[in-house]
């Protein structure tokens, strides 16, 4: 059984009559399905009223653990003057854009063109044929600070409809066309490693020197700009991008913004610091960014990004993992209707907990005051190093150590009797994906089985579960039902897990479907026409336009990560139908990438793949030999984001169906023995161990 989610604390569903969203399963939409606004969930019994009262739709899109939808649902959704407006004048629909990310999509895209932002809560004005002619974010219920007022802007809106509907319908007419006309992709440059180069120099102008990250607050993880760099820096072996990720991450690590108690990130820094944070924590921020801290301990061999992504690992498999063995979506920012009061302190409290000698030392280290940080109290942060820090206060390290352990230990038990923030307990196939993904790689790189184990857990549930007979994937489980055809994201994450995961286990089952749903998401997405994948597929609702989303923002776009899978599977199994659809992708991006490289970090790591070189390891051997597990360690504790890994063992031969040519690459002597090719030149086959660690280190 899934945890309860947290009751929404106004929702008084003993009092209050409920409205449509009363039977969904969305935790966000379960929010407000006792909100006097009469929502409805989209879909065809909205657009029907819609029509036949001749009422435009207001849609507010939004997501669970969204702390400014909270506000305006406290503000104005609760509030009867603003749903006798909204009931009487308009249909109102809710949608959770992580249920459904391509209603999202298309019209945050909208509401970027008329108002050059975009955010949560979304909230736009439709025609009954959902074309969009007014957008916003956050609206308080009244002008505020300069901002409209919500009533003002309802009772404008429903005068126009009804005074001048023509114009409202000439202008939705003419988003629609402007809408279209940013779909097609076009053909006619390329990509180079000059690409790669632009890019890095654009984030190296825009790196802040004294705290890391990017550009002024608020400050945003964004992973895929440092798991690009470090690629940048193994290619031009520039120290300047290491310097980039390295100060980036320490400075985060040591932040507000990662739950030092508890393990894992919060979503972003609300400042330049990466101090105080917004407190919401998203399990594809977890995913991401264990998986950058993971490639920057095998670039550096520094313990403090292992222990990073292990308190981001032990955070996910602890506080949000199902019984089953999936992982939920987010936790929210707020409990008791405050933002962050879960997770901040006092010096009385840490006085209470720990005692004076303990906590002078603690609240020193962690820089807990009386004046505190935020709003009073203390998000736990570290201003300077651990080694620093034991010599000023003349302790010995490893004591201090000790010390530190044991009293985060004592406070994370009184914290854990706190009421929690509200857990989003929803399963996305496309961010289950990616935790997979993150959780392989840290079973490779950090020795850890149990990482291993929770990602078979998680990819088998989603075989079993969200994967239909005609191999097609559902996006969403939640209270046993799989529902929701899965778009792009969906089929290009999992399959990211999936490739992951059988470097990691060798079993060939996940390579096997991997490449099964790969088949899957070019029949389904690919453009005949104009080349690239779609974000929704031919399963999926048909909405106003079609979008191919390439920007790599908070989670990289399906486009970039679709792009390095093809990538690595046709290098792993020689299919040149793979390396012709890869080249095809880059080809059709090329001018939208080139005109600011920086934006699309992710796409430019599966570029970096495929200008190479590249190499495919093959080692034959048994996986529980000794000799086996010894190459393995090697090329696993190494920073290798260029090859492609595969076992041929003698007692299961089913990884050549797969891979046809691998037959001929058999153990020489009975020992493990690797066959190592650089872009399709391969060296002679050998089981010396030193001259392995000499053939995987070459560039």
């Amino acid at each position: 059984m899934p945890p309860k989610t947290q009751k929404h604390e106004t929702s008084a569903s003993n009092k209050r009559k409920h409205n449509h969203l009363f039977n969904e399963k969305s935790p966000y939409l379960q929010q407000h399905a006792y909100n006097p606004v009469d929502w409805y969930p989209w879909g065809v019994e909205a657009f029907q009223k819609a029509l036949k009262e001749n009422k435009p739709i207001f849609l507010s899109i939004g997501y669970s653990t969204c702390h400014w939808c909270h506000v305006m649902e406290y503000e104005s959704f609760e509030d009867e003057e603003v749903a006798n407006i909204l009931n009487e004048n308009f249909v109102s629909i809710k949608v959770d854009r992580e249920e459904r990310p391509d209603i999202d999509n298309i019209y945050m895209t909208v509401c970027q063109a008329m108002t050059g932002s975009g955010g949560w809560p979304l909230n736009l004005f439709l025609t009954p044929e959902r074309k969009p002619f007014y957008a916003g974010t956050y609206f308080p219920k009244t002008e505020r600070y300069g901002n409209p007022g919500l009533i003002a802007i309802l009772n404008h809106i429903s005068n126009l409809w009804k005074t001048n509907k023509v114009s409202v319908l000439a202008s939705s007419e003419q988003i629609v066309k402007v809408l279209q006309t940013t779909v097609n992709a076009t053909g006619g440059e390329t990509l180079t490693e000059e690409t790669l180069r632009h890019a890095y120099e654009q984030l190296r102008d825009n790196f802040d020197l004294l705290y890391g990250g990017f550009g002024p607050a608020p400050k945003f993880p964004t992973p895929h700009n440092y798991t690009f760099l470090l690629r940048w820096w193994k290619r031009s072996k520039d120290p300047m991008a290491l310097e980039i990720v390295e100060k980036t991450l320490e400075r985060m690590g040591q932040g507000g913004i990662y739950d030092q108690l508890g393990g894992g990130f919060h979503r972003y820094s609300t400042d330049e610091y990466w101090l105080v944070p917004h407190f919401e924590k998203m399990l594809y921020d977890q995913a991401l960014l264990a998986i950058a801290y993971t490639e920057a301990y095998q670039a550096t061999g520094k313990t403090f990004y292992a222990n990073i992504a292990k308190g981001i690992f032990d955070y996910v498999l602890r506080d949000m993992t199902s019984p089953e063995g999936v992982f939920y979506s987010a936790e929210d920012a707020d409990s008791e209707r405050i933002e962050g009061k879960f997770y901040v302190w006092t010096p009385d409290e840490v006085l209470n907990i720990l005692g004076e000698r303990d906590s002078k030392i603690f609240c020193d280290y962690y820089d807990v005051s009386n004046e505190g940080n935020y709003d009073e109290k203390n998000v736990l942060h570290v201003d300077k190093p651990l080694t620093t820090f034991a010599k000023l206060e003349g302790i010995n390290l490893e004591q201090l150590q000790e010390l530190l352990n044991k009293a985060r230990k004592k406070l994370f038990a009184v914290r854990e009797k706190r009421i929690r923030p509200n857990k989003d307990d929803k399963i996305l196939t496309s961010w289950n994906g990616l935790m997979i993904a993150a959780l392989a790689k840290g079973a490779q790189a950090l020795n850890e089985p149990k990482y291993a184990q929770g990602a078979v857990r998680a990819a088998d549930f989603i075989l079993n579960t969200l994967r239909q007979k005609d191999e097609t994937l559902f996006r969403r489980y939640r209270l046993g039902e799989a529902a929701i055809p899965g778009y792009l994201d969906d089929y290009a994450y999992f399959v990211w897990g999936l490739i992951d995961l059988y470097e990691t286990t060798f079993e060939v089952k996940y390579l096997k479907t991997a490449l099964e749903i790969n088949k899957q998401m070019i029949n389904n997405f690919w453009d005949e026409k104009g080349g690239g994948l779609f974000f929704n597929g031919k399963a999926n609702e048909q909405l106003i336009t079609q979008i191919k989303e390439i920007y790599d923002g908070a989670i990289p776009s399906g486009n970039s990560v679709a792009l390095l899978n093809i990538l690595r599977l046709n290098r792993m199994t020689g299919d040149q139908n793979l390396m012709k659809m890869a080249e095809n992708i880059i080809k059709i991006f090329a001018e939208t990438i080139n005109q600011y490289p920086s934006g699309y970090t992710q796409f430019l790591c599966a570029l970096d793949f495929a200008i190479g070189p590249t190499k495919e390891i093959i080692i034959a051997s048994e996986p529980d030999q000794k000799d086996t597990k010894l190459i393995l360690h090697e090329i696993w504790k190494r920073f290798l984001p260029e090859k492609v890994l595969l076992l041929h063992p003698e007692k299961d031969k089913s990884i050549e169906e797969i891979v046809g040519f691998i037959r001929e690459q058999k153990a020489i002597n009975g020992k493990a023995t690797a066959y190592i090719c650089k872009n399709y030149t391969c060296n002679a086959p050998t089981n010396n161990i030193d001259k392995i660690i000499q053939l995987i280190e070459e560039r």
